[in-house]
């Protein structure tokens, strides 16, 4: 089963016990997940990078706006963000722990040669193809920045 059909049948389980707010996250992916289906250029199948890339995404932007609604003190805002947040994250691939993202990067590092600060750029390229779902971009960067500083 593709994930549009699991979300699709996830909708159905929300609507029948009745979760609105479980309900209203599971419609926006679907929503997007459409979006991509029917623009310009697209094909009617999604592919699992595009549906991964596409769930990053939406739990990036969920999490930013949560932090704005914490700074402003709104925290009736910030736990509707984080609860959408919850619902999104099962769709996504498991989410490497720190001591396993440093050992991979570390890896890619070889590979590549990446001595210093200055490859950066070769050592997040490789590593975002690499760990795409797995680890968040900034995760990704913050890692290298520390390993390559050392």
């Amino acid at each position: 089963m593709d994930l549009f059909e699991q979300i699709n049948n996830d909708i159905k389980a929300a609507m029948k016990a009745k979760e609105s707010d479980k309900l209203m996250s599971l419609r926006a992916i679907k929503s997007e997940l459409l979006l991509i289906k029917t623009s310009a250029g697209g094909s009617d199948e999604i592919t699992d990078e595009a549906a991964i890339k596409l769930l990053q995404k939406m739990v990036k932007q969920r999490k930013e706006s949560a932090e704005i609604y914490k700074q402003q003190g709104r925290e009736d805002l910030y736990e509707k963000e984080m609860k959408e947040v919850s619902f999104i994250m099962p769709y996504l691939p498991e989410q490497m722990s720190d001591e396993q993202l440093t050992a991979e990067l570390e890896k890619i590092m070889q590979e590549v040669g990446a001595s210093s600060i200055k490859d950066m750029g070769k050592v997040m390229g490789l590593a975002n193809k690499k760990l795409q779902g797995k680890a968040e971009s900034k995760k990704i960067a913050e890692t290298i920045k520390t390993l390559l500083s050392d």
